[in-house]
């Protein structure tokens, strides 16, 4: 396809997708939440809390800057190689293990495909081609050193995920509430701005980065200890399950009403002036595991 006829393609689908999320929206609306124990449907890993075996990755395997995604090859939930992996097969498992809604996994993953220059339907791919710098993966991450520091984004910074779950102020600082993510994402913003030379934001990583954020707080409730085994880790712990209870999951609606909350909390100019001699280059190098 040219791309005229791909553009034209694209704005039908997603147009689709969206008409499609928002009868999945009213649907949330007017149905039963599932029962706390039966998020994860029977017959898929998870179910009851009963996550398959948890192998970490080793030499040779593809892993992203998506803690979630690298959990669920760690669990053998996608290939626990990382490669190889179908669009379609990895938009049904998100949805299965996550709760995520249809709309959601098949609107991203699309997306995916099309940054990559491959097939949804027809097509595999590695977990570590979604690493593509300024596809999904960001600048001002709040688990990974920017590009320009660690082009490995499949490796994460222990020192941020650390200072990310201490800055929790809910339940006694077992919660991370969206206004403590919201100002770590400026902090993390801020530095990477002074540091990085390189450094790029633009809205569309905007909306990825708030909606990653945004995850930390819905999808796992925000609780600590479940997030500590999940950054630091890459593991989904035992008993675990999705805290969005909705029957369809979490939507797109949904998820940027997040994005905005997250956005709206965000804000840079609180660090002017610190972050040049909080972080540096060097000391970044120095802390990568």
């Amino acid at each position: 396809m040219n791309s005229i006829t791909i553009a034209i393609y694209k704005i039908f689908l997603y147009s689709a997708i969206c008409a499609w999320d928002v009868v999945l929206s009213f649907g949330n609306l007017v149905w039963f939440k599932r029962p706390v124990g039966k998020v994860t449907p029977e017959g898929h890993p998870g179910y009851g809390g009963y996550w398959p075996e948890y192998r970490p990755d080793k030499e040779g395997d593809s892993r992203c800057c998506c803690p979630g995604l690298n959990a669920m090859a760690n669990h053998g939930i996608i290939a626990r190689n990382g490669r190889g992996i179908k669009f379609t097969e990895l938009t049904e498992k998100i949805r299965l293990t996550y709760n995520f809604a249809p709309s959601l996994c098949s609107f991203t993953l699309h997306y995916a495909a099309f940054m990559l220059n491959k097939d949804y339907n027809k097509d595999t791919f590695d977990l570590e081609e979604l690493n593509l710098h300024n596809g999904i993966e960001h600048d001002g991450s709040l688990t990974r050193l920017d590009t320009a520091f660690q082009p490995n984004q499949g490796k994460k910074h222990v020192p941020y995920i650390e200072e990310l779950l201490s800055s929790a102020t809910g339940n006694d600082g077992s919660l991370l509430t969206m206004k403590d993510v919201s100002g770590m994402l400026s902090k993390r913003r801020a530095e990477s701005k002074a540091n990085n030379s390189q450094y790029s934001l633009g809205l569309s990583h905007k909306i990825f980065g708030g909606g990653n954020t945004s995850i930390l707080c819905s999808i796992f409730g925000g609780r600590v200890e479940d997030l500590r085994s999940v950054l630091l880790d890459e593991r989904l712990p035992d008993q675990w399950e999705s805290r969005v209870r909705e029957p369809n999951g979490l939507t797109l609606l949904g998820f940027n009403k997040m994005i905005l909350q997250v956005e709206w909390g965000t804000d840079e100019s609180k660090w002017a002036g610190r972050t040049q001699q909080d972080v540096s280059p060097l000391t970044w190098r120095l802390q990568t595991p």
